[in-house]
């Protein structure tokens, strides 16, 4: 890490007495985590903290504790706002004034465009938690037990459960410096991962009934009434995504959601030897090289045609490693 980024950080948070937390739209292990650990580790440090995600928290992660003081929108205008999880500025969604000045931007995004005034920006971090685990130390922030859990949770998670190509040898040594402050990783691997409610199995199973394959890219699509016909009340692929990067000899897999009538949300797994992260940038979104998303303009039936294209041209002739 930069020592002198570090310092930096430390001493504008420092000099803040109130300070707004936030991250990505659509908040995934990684984001609500992140935030949550961040806000208690400065709430314990004495700071005023709001801690805001545009769209709330998952009901699948409301097992963290303390995901109730998250809130949708900024009750005040604080001295400064930290981002944690977030590529671009146009992520943060309605959380705060689009002219509002990012003080601290911290993410683990390749795809970072380095918005806030300091930018900590680890592209080999298998999380951000994993970041904030590794950087709270230097800024003289504690890691209680319970900080510990939300900052594991957030890197099983993003890992997959340690299996992501970034996973390495320094994540697994951070996330045992976690679990040695008292988390119980087992307790804590099947409430992040290893639950599901009926309705998320059943939007799977109509997924998996429309599971299409072109050359080694996998796919499905799964439109508003498919999830309205389950009951499922997210706007995602409940991490169908994860189920189809699993299958054997499969270069690509994608998940396309409709959102609504000309928007569609696009999730791009990859194997060991492929870049998603640029196909997905071509459409407007980003993310990293095994695993990228975007939102595109179109009806579900023009955006599956061109990203299917696309995808299928650009890895024709990937070998799978």
């Amino acid at each position: 890490m930069n020592n002198s980024l570090l310092e930096q950080i430390r001493l504008k948070i420092s000099q803040a007495e109130s300070i707004l937390i936030t991250s990505h739209v659509r908040p995934d292990g990684d984001a609500v985590s992140s935030t949550l650990a961040f806000g208690i580790a400065l709430q314990n440090h004495g700071k005023n903290i709001q801690m805001v995600l545009a769209d709330g928290v998952p009901s699948a992660l409301r097992f963290l504790v303390g995901w109730e003081q998250i809130q949708k929108t900024s009750q005040t205008s604080p001295d400064l706002i930290i981002t944690l999880d977030c590529a671009d500025r146009d992520r943060i969604g309605a959380a705060v004034g689009e002219e509002t000045q990012i003080g601290i931007n911290i993410d683990h995004h390749a795809t970072n465009t380095q918005f806030g005034r300091l930018n900590l920006v680890d592209a080999g971090a298998v999380a951000t938690c994993s970041i904030l685990a590794d950087i709270f130390p230097a800024l003289g922030l504690q890691i209680t037990t319970e900080i510990a859990e939300v900052l594991l949770a957030g890197i099983l998670t993003d890992s997959q459960g340690f299996r992501t190509l970034n996973t390495n040898a320094d994540s697994l040594r951070i996330a045992a410096d976690l679990i040695d402050s008292g988390v119980n990783l087992s307790a804590l691997y099947n409430r992040a991962l290893g639950r599901r409610s009926l309705e998320a199995i059943r939007y799977w199973g109509i997924g998996l009934s429309h599971l299409q394959n072109k050359n080694g890219v996998v796919w499905t699509s799964l439109s508003i009434k498919d999830r309205q016909s389950v009951g499922y009340q997210g706007r995602d692929d409940a991490d169908l995504i994860s189920v189809l990067s699993s299958i054997e000899g499969a270069r690509v897999a994608i998940v396309i959601i409709e959102q609504d009538s000309n928007t569609v949300k696009v999730s791009w797994r990859g194997k060991a030897g492929t870049d998603v992260s640029q196909m997905a940038a071509s459409f407007g979104g980003g993310g990293h090289v095994a695993a990228a998303g975007a939102m595109v303009a179109g009806s579900l039936q023009e955006v599956e045609q061109k990203v299917i294209e696309a995808t299928t041209i650009a890895f024709e002739n990937v070998v799978i490693v």
